[in-house]
């Protein structure tokens, strides 16, 4: 350790009540993120002590020895997103029993080569500029880093000239947006954001994105379909960026493993994913908000206040800078709330977030075996439906699944052309009569169930009326009639 000054610059990290409660409300201001990014660098040059402790090679010797030839260099490699996610994942495996060699030690003699070539004073790699109305950014497009990949999704190959091109030309709108339309946000990514790295799409979904909480400033993301979803994405993954770094320096949370359910994902999520969630959807709502007169927009807008608010609501056993925070959190989305969004579209998004939570329940809540055989009887007898708690249990499958009512409503709100079953397509026009019809029909289907609760009016648990209906068919009855699955969810009310 001797002779390498950066690894002696960790030192504690502070922020005050008021800087800590403008983070949750998500309005920093740059002290506050500046001194977010100098944690950061301290928490790299301790991993980088813990891992030279831990593996004594001459990596460690040459990198010293570069530092005390080019420090500023070595402490802006050192600095860099990717370099916390190797270091975290080098020394997990050097803890773990893996060799210097395979843990990926050498990696600190290459940074030590890259520190000492002489480069022009603008670091040669790729990068995503833009200006707008003043304000400027230049962030590092990382498409041939081997770092890349720790971030957890694919990463594309190094992208082609005609792809570079597309991908600064959509990043100059992104920005353009944030700059006219959420300019104190762009200003906080103008510290936060340090690279962007393109990944493979996923098929399935509208769009993908990802950050790390080893790598505090990286961005993980497909090409995205316009330069909105570009604005967004930035600014969803920023959050979570910012997020990470808090919670290196606080606990907000007691109990952060304790699972619930969650407006963004299909499957059970931790306390800390839930209040993650929370944090990034509170900028997508306030980006969404800005544009009055755009119906996706505002549906957007509606969605996700509502589902903001009701995930901060839902948090309990904060600590005490926990309880400043996500007061904050609470206190900036609340008055969100009142704000006039038109019928129309506000069905749509109320339906939306209903329909989310009735499609969890039915994917993650099981009715046990000797639970169903007592709705199953009470249902024969004619009895009033017993009590039934159902166990929350992870399923299989995608956590980030499509909902085909989702996707038609955004096709309705950009003025598309519908194409989907005939319930789904009768919902989204306020059809509620046709689509509750062709919901009955169709009971085999669970999204079905969520359908039927979402255009009867009834109020019902999904997973119960489903596991009820189960066990009752084949037919109850001696005529060989299946039960209706509607008078089921009217049983259950």
């Amino acid at each position: 350790m001797t002779g390498f000054t950066g690894v002696q610059a960790a030192l504690p990290h502070r922020l005050s009540d008021t800087a800590l409660t403008a983070l949750g409300a998500g309005r920093p201001d740059r002290a506050a993120l500046e001194e977010l990014r100098r944690a950061r660098l301290s928490r790299h040059l301790l991993l980088l002590r813990e891992i030279a402790a831990t593996a004594r090679t001459g990596d460690f010797a040459a990198l010293a020895a570069a530092d005390r030839t080019a420090p500023d260099r070595v402490r802006d490699l050192l600095a860099r997103p990717l370099f916390g996610a190797w270091a975290t994942g080098c020394l997990t495996a050097l803890r773990a029993g893996a060799a210097p060699e395979r843990a990926g030690v050498g990696h600190l003699g290459d940074l030590a080569a890259h520190a000492l070539t002489p480069h022009p004073r603008r670091d040669p790699g790729r990068h995503l500029t833009a200006e707008h109305d003043g304000l400027g950014i230049s962030v590092r497009l990382e498409d041939s880093d081997p770092l890349r990949a720790r971030l957890g999704l694919p990463p594309v190959p190094p992208l082609a000239p005609d792809e570079l091109a597309r991908w600064q030309e959509s990043f100059a709108a992104a920005w353009r947006l944030l700059v006219e339309r959420v300019r104190p946000d762009a200003e906080v990514l103008t510290v936060v954001l340090d690279s962007v790295i393109p990944v493979r799409a996923d098929p399935a979904s509208r769009g993908i994105s990802a950050t790390s909480a080893d790598a505090f400033g990286a961005v993980a993301i497909s090409e995205p379909a316009d330069p909105a979803a570009f604005a967004v994405g930035l600014l969803h993954e920023a959050q979570h960026s910012i997020l990470n770094a808090v919670q290196y320096l606080f606990d907000l949370l007691d109990a952060p493993d304790t699972l619930g359910y969650s407006p963004w994902r299909d499957d059970p999520r931790p306390a800390s994913g839930i209040l993650h969630g929370a944090y990034a959807y509170l900028t997508v709502a306030r980006f969404w908000r800005t544009l009055p007169d755009d119906p996706l927009a505002r549906f957007e807008f509606a969605r996700w206040r509502a589902a903001v608010a009701a995930a901060a609501d839902g948090l309990r056993d904060l600590t005490p800078a926990g309880e400043r925070f996500v007061g904050a959190l609470r206190a900036e989305v609340r008055p969100w709330l009142d704000e006039p969004v038109p019928s129309r579209i506000l069905r749509l998004a109320e339906g939306a977030n209903r329909d989310h939570r009735l499609r969890w329940r039915l994917r993650n809540l099981h009715v046990e075996p000797a639970d169903r055989a007592a709705l199953v009887a009470a249902w024969r007898r004619g009895e009033r439906p017993p009590s039934v708690t159902p166990i929350l249990r992870r399923s299989p499958g995608r956590a980030l699944e499509t909902s085909s009512r989702l996707d038609l409503t955004h096709r309705l709100l950009r003025g598309l052309p519908l194409e989907g079953s005939a319930g789904d397509v009768a919902y989204v026009r306020g059809d509620e009569a046709t689509a509750l019809g062709a919901y009955r029909r169709n009971p085999g289907d669970r999204a079905a169930w969520a359908g039927m609760l979402l255009t009867s009016g009834l109020q019902a648990a999904p997973e119960l009326a489903a596991a009820a209906y189960d066990g009752l068919s084949p037919p109850a009855a001696e005529n060989g009639d299946d039960p209706d699955p509607l008078a089921v969810i009217r049983w259950l009310s």
